[in-house]
């Protein structure tokens, strides 16, 4: 692809402040093929995870036109800050498993501090898939992503010996 090709494509910037990590997802606005991706921890810091992450992207992609949106638990007031979209995260979910997976009808996802379940229904009238119900769990973050992460980052430390360092 030629430079001048390269910087006219506008890419599609998704980033996901959640409760334990920050993630990006670098998408070509045509072809909607990822480009670019990066999870980290944020340890509780998450403004300044974003800012990490954008510089990252100011690195890769210089000058390129980007248009951005944000979503997770803790996206809501990074985004007002930002003045960028905020989509509520399990709408983000939704709306890309009704457009990738047309046959999904059930999806579950654990997050770090709660899970989600989205149900789908096929609307013959439409003729397109719609969501007929989601749910998310109450404020027990048992059997979560994070509770998943700390009961495994403890198993391994009491079969190896081995203590974490810091970035868990």
């Amino acid at each position: 692809m030629t430079e001048d090709k390269r910087k006219s494509r506008r890419l599609l910037v998704g980033i996901d402040v959640g409760s334990t990590t920050t993630k990006f997802a670098v998408v070509d606005e045509d072809t909607r093929w990822i480009l670019y991706s990066n999870y980290k921890r944020h340890n509780a810091d998450q403004v300044q995870s974003v800012i990490c992450g954008l510089r990252g992207l100011a690195e890769e992609f210089p000058g390129q036109p980007m248009r951005f949106s944000m979503t997770g638990s803790g996206a809501k007031t990074i985004a007002e800050a930002l003045h960028l979209p905020f989509v509520q995260e399990v709408v983000a979910n939704s709306l890309v498993l009704r457009e990738q997976y047309p046959q999904v009808r059930t999806a579950i996802e654990l997050g770090g501090q709660d899970a989600k379940i989205i149900f789908f229904r096929w609307e013959k009238e439409s003729n397109s898939l719609s969501v007929s119900d989601m749910r998310m769990n109450g404020t027990c973050a048992g059997g979560t992503g994070a509770f998943i992460d700390e009961a495994a980052l403890d198993i391994l430390v009491q079969r190896t010996g081995i203590f974490g360092c810091g970035n868990h």
